[in-house]
Parts: C-alpha cells; structure tokens; sequence
C-alpha cells in the first residue's frame, strides 16, 4: 500500500508546484540589484564619444536608466511610450544603448525621437552584465543615493508607467 502512495504524494507536490509556478508573471524576474546601489560605469556618450557619463553624475536625483537597441522590435514599441513620459518631465530618462553601433543609434533617435537626457553606448555589453540585463529593453529608476529601486523588464507601457513608475517616483522624490 506504501508503495503506491508515495508516488501519489510525489505527483500532488510536483502538481503543486507546477500550478504555482503558472501563476506566476515571467515579467516579474526577480533582480538581486533591487535596493543595492547602481552598478559603477563610466561610459562615452552617444551623442559626443568625448564626453562620458557615469551614475555619480545623477547623485541627488531620482532617474531612469531604459536598456535600449536599434536592433530591438519590442524596444520599437516602447519607444513612443517613452518619449511622451519624457515630454511631461516627469524623470529624466537616460538611455544605455546595448550590443549596438553608435551610427545606428544615432539615426534610430533621429528617426523616431530622443526621450533621453543622455544616451551612453554600451557596445560590448558589459554594462549591461553588471546590471543584470537579460535582454532589451529593461528599465530602472534609480533613487537620489543612487540605489537601484525597481526594475521592469520588456516594454514599458503607459499602465506601468501610470501603475508603478509614476507612483515610485513621486515617492522617491518626496
């Protein structure tokens, strides 16, 4: 009799595992960054190579780092939604333009429209790595200490900037 029940047993904790496992928001990755301080870099602009632009640059001040590429069809989608937000002055936006040409770049923004503050390229993708990035886009707001307080993975949309971005904001800037 044993010998039939601990295979059952075995098939309703892995049934309950599974079944919690679907409920779950693959958006919602869990990063071990969340409330540690940003990650260092020191990186060439974008739109001038001569000049760089680190996270220390940003001190006292609540802002966006959006993970973006030319390449990237889902940042295509995001951007609009992007450069609307930018437009309303909410936050400054900074961009990291990843595993990209500093060219393609340049006429993807001129293209379609600059949401940036400033945009650093990220050729080898190296910052990237240091932040955890899985893939473009991604999105972080980082505090006035330079602490890493969300981060939001695929495009942003206007509910998650009106559900979660905003309000964040708002908060870290009280």
């Amino acid at each position: 009799m044993t010998r039939f029940l601990w295979p059952l047993i075995l098939f309703i904790v892995l049934a309950a595992f599974l079944a919690f496992g679907l409920r779950l928001d693959p958006r919602e990755v869990p990063s071990p960054l969340i409330d540690k301080p940003a990650p260092a870099f020191s990186a060439s602009l974008l739109s001038n190579p001569a000049q760089t632009l680190k996270p220390q640059d940003m001190a006292g001040k609540v802002w966006m780092l959006n993970v973006w590429a030319s390449w990237c069809v889902a940042c295509r989608a995001e951007h609009p939604v992007l450069v609307r937000f930018a437009q309303r002055g909410v936050v400054p936006i900074y961009g990291l333009q990843y595993k990209d040409e500093r060219k393609a770049g340049l006429d993807w923004l001129q293209r379609l429209g600059n949401p940036y503050t400033d945009s650093v390229i990220d050729a080898d993708g190296r910052i990237g790595i240091d932040y955890g990035v899985y893939g473009v886009p991604e999105t972080f707001v980082i505090d006035r200490q330079g602490v890493i307080r969300y981060k939001h993975i695929g495009p942003v949309t206007e509910e998650v900037l009106r559900d979660r971005i905003e309000p964040l904001v708002r908060k870290l800037n009280a």
